[in-house]
């Protein structure tokens, strides 16, 4: 593990540190898992936008041609 030294506003530390001891956490800990869902977050969107723009419309108008054009079933309607 590395070391990494941050400075937050004391409100941020403080509610940072209740929330970790509330969730049974060290303040560490909880920063660490904080920082490798943001990370995920961020990989993710940027995986979506380079498939959304390697995408083909023609593909997408040949997948969409191929569903039938029929009405939802009704267990299948939310709007009821």
């Amino acid at each position: 593990m590395s070391s990494l030294t941050i400075e937050l506003p004391e409100s941020l530390k403080k509610q940072i540190e209740a929330l970790a001891a509330r969730e049974g956490y060290s303040v560490s800990l909880f920063l660490a898992s904080a920082a490798g869902e943001k990370l995920a977050v961020v990989l993710t969107m940027d995986y979506l936008r380079r498939e959304g723009d390697a995408g083909r419309r023609d593909d997408f108008e040949k997948y969409l041609a191929a569903v039938p054009n029929v009405p939802p079933l009704k267990d299948d309607r939310i709007d009821d």
